[in-house]
Parts: C-alpha cells; structure tokens; sequence
C-alpha cells in the first residue's frame, strides 16, 4: 500500500494522545496492539464473537476487532491496562479475578475484565443471573464460568464500598 493511502489516526489512550497512521482497513485492535503498544488487546475470533478484543471506547464496552481504527478518532480508549488508577495499584476488577481465580490461561482475561469493568458501572449491584447475562458476549475456553462470576460479585461489592 502506497504511503499516500495511509490516513493519519489520532485518539486518547489510557490518558494518553496516541497519533498513528495507518490504512483506512486497519482495526481498532491491531492500531491499538502495533502503534499503542498495548498487548492486552487480545485477537482471539476476530470476529467479535469471543470477546478477548473488548476494550472501553468512550466508556462503552466495543469490539476492537470490529471497528476501524479511523471510527475511534478522536475517542477515549480505555484497555485493561489502562483500567488500574496507577501501576501499583489493580482495578477491584482485576483483584476480585486474582483472588476467585476467575482465569486459567489468561487468554481471555483482558477483555472479560473490561467487559466486567464496563457492565458494573451500569449496574452496581447485579444478581447472578444478570451477571451470567453481562458476561455472556465473552468467551472462556478453560476455567468455566464460576470463578469469573465470583469475581464479578466480589468486585460489585468492592466498588459499591462493601468488602
């Protein structure tokens, strides 16, 4: 592809300006794995089916794999490496995961993580049925569902203020 047909990108990531360039076909996903280095960013189905991709856009819950990197310009991107306030510190998401076991191989963590993140801003105080409903756009291939719901009541009680 001729440099010409490169378009500039540019977008807040994780708090910070990203500029790229790069064809108008490129994914949010690989801008953001190649030009913004953020490697949590997982490519599982790309087919927006399996969930590893999600990150926030604008405090949404998207599909990396499914948007064009050009139709998040100029918006907030927010990957799980952007969700803990400080790198000593984990998202109660995060921990909630570590402390249920709510990840085996840790391939679709990420984006469950953000997915989880994104659905109790929403709903702070979710049953378990609605949890399992949150939750249902993501895939897991080697833990089951238990310990990623514990997680998710964990973390709803930890960001509610409770334990």
């Amino acid at each position: 592809m001729a440099m010409a047909d490169q378009i500039p990108l540019s977008m807040t990531v994780n708090g910070r300006t990203r500029q790229g360039m790069g064809e108008p076909r490129l994914t949010l996903a690989d801008f953001l794995r190649e030009q913004a280095q953020c490697t949590g960013v997982h490519l599982g189905c790309e087919h927006g089916v399996c969930g590893s991709c999600t990150v926030l856009m604008d405090g949404e819950a998207v599909r990396s794999c499914l948007l064009f990197a050009v139709q998040a310009e100029g918006a907030d991107i927010t990957t799980v490496e952007g969700l803990a306030p400080d790198d000593e510190t984990l998202h109660p998401v995060q921990e909630a995961f570590r402390d249920c076991h709510g990840l085996q191989c840790g391939f679709c963590t990420p984006g469950f993580v953000v997915s989880v993140a994104a659905f109790l801003e929403a709903n702070p105080d979710p049953s378990d049925a609605e949890i399992r409903h949150g939750i249902a756009g993501n895939l897991c291939r080697c833990t089951g569902y238990q310990g990623i719901v514990a997680a998710t009541r964990q973390a709803a009680a930890v960001m509610r203020g409770g334990e």
